[in-house]
């Protein structure tokens, strides 16, 4: 018998969400200007160490964020500020992804540079409550996940946009048990949220010489959002006559990230929310692991940058923290200078990270007390940001690891 009772209370919770949902496209249509950070007076950059190796390696990123912005920290023109609070243990006290305070805090901020957080699974000891990171980016408006994978020797140059803030994520602690035996989960897809991240792709392409763009769905099975996706790309890609596009859907894409014959043709990707998650994973480990992707987390307001790994609470309760590999989040302050204006700065970075992690090797990182320390990694990738022929050793690996 179906219980008329249990879909009553479902269309009741459905209706509530459905009013929240187009309460948001409403305040889409009237968002604001992109920041203009060459226009502030100080720029408030936010340090967010999270749990587990957040600390550790976001510690070490600090401290070449720094390193980096020492004049403009020393002119009074930046200022770090140390944010606490997104603990898995502060966010279960307050029962909330982020404490308000944590929130209110991070809003006064321009920037801000996360470490990992840990989301509760099933079977954790911690209670259900929602990622810290999909809250945030909803609360900051972060709609573009922007993602780089590099490796030379394969001629692997990809750049990801990952829709961040709709899709299969946007009511991801939303879902309805309608019964015992039926739960139902939603995906999201609006006009607007849709058009900003494909126009990001599309306008980043342009601005750095890039002809190819390509868009990934499953917009034959899932026909509404993914197919809203598809038709909004067709309509934008009409606005940039020089850049050419294609579509693919997300298994096949996942088989020709590993094609060789096929995978360094590929530039800019645009993406809906939950294949993004998947598909840049699979690509930061063809760069060597997720543990050497950073990423950036866009939006008109506010931007955030972290690595793409978990919080390896693990690592620290075996005492290996400080072993843990900060690359990811070295790469997140690359990001991090190109997005505020300091291009050179974080092309200088990114170069010696490929130097220091894909081609000299002479620290290694391995988790353990047999590698280096972040910190030492650390100090290994500034010393290697100070060389006045870095451009050029960083040019002689590319063309002898493509010529091997």
């Amino acid at each position: 018998m179906v219980d008329e009772k249990a879909i009553q209370n479902a269309q009741e919770k459905y209706g509530m969400l459905l009013r929240k949902q187009l309460e948001r496209v409403e305040s889409l249509k009237n968002e604001g200007d992109w920041v203009d950070y060459s226009k502030l007076d100080k720029m408030i950059v936010g340090v967010c160490g999270g749990d587990g190796i957040g600390p550790y390696i976001c510690a070490s990123a600090q401290r070449v964020m720094e390193f980096l912005l020492a004049d403009k920290i020393k002119a009074g023109k930046v200022e770090v500020r140390q944010i606490d609070g997104l603990t898995i243990e502060r966010r279960v006290e307050v029962m909330k992804a982020i404490p308000d305070d944590t929130l209110a805090e991070l809003k006064k901020c321009h920037v801000i540079l996360k470490g990992p957080t840990t989301t509760p699974k099933k079977g954790d000891p911690w209670p259900n409550i929602e990622s810290a990171n999909v809250a945030m980016r909803k609360e900051l408006d972060l709609f573009a996940n922007v993602r780089p994978v590099s490796v030379p020797e394969l001629g692997i140059d990809w750049t990801f946009f990952r829709e961040n803030t709709e899709g299969s994520y946007a009511l991801g602690s939303d879902g309805i048990n309608v019964t015992e035996d039926l739960a139902m989960d939603f995906c999201v897809a609006t006009t607007q949220g849709t058009e900003r991240i494909i126009r990001a792709g599309f306008d980043y392409a342009k601005k750095n010489g890039i002809d190819y763009v390509s868009l990934v769905t499953k917009a034959n099975i899932i026909k509404a959002t993914d197919g809203k996706f598809l038709s909004i790309a067709e309509e934008v890609a009409n606005e940039y006559p020089g850049i050419r596009w294609d579509d693919w859907f997300i298994d096949i894409m996942t088989a020709k990230l590993i094609d060789p014959a096929r995978r360094s043709s590929f530039r800019v990707f645009v993406l809906p929310n939950l294949y993004g998650d998947i598909i840049t994973d699979e690509a930061a480990q063809i760069q060597g692991g997720v543990g050497t992707a950073g990423s950036a987390n866009i939006g008109k307001r506010y931007a955030m940058f972290e690595a793409i790994h978990g919080s390896a609470p693990r690592m620290v309760n075996e005492g290996r923290g400080q072993y843990a590999d900060p690359s990811s989040m070295i790469k997140a302050v690359a990001l991090m200078m190109s997005h505020i204006g300091e291009a050179e700065k974080g092309e200088r970075l990114t170069m010696a990270l490929d130097v220091c992690c894909q081609f000299e090797k002479k620290l290694v990182m391995t988790g353990r007390d047999t590698g280096a320390t972040g910190d030492e990694f650390a100090d290994y990738v500034m010393e290697t940001v100070k060389r006045p022929d870095l451009k050029k050793v960083w040019q002689s690996y590319v063309g002898k690891a493509k010529t091997d």
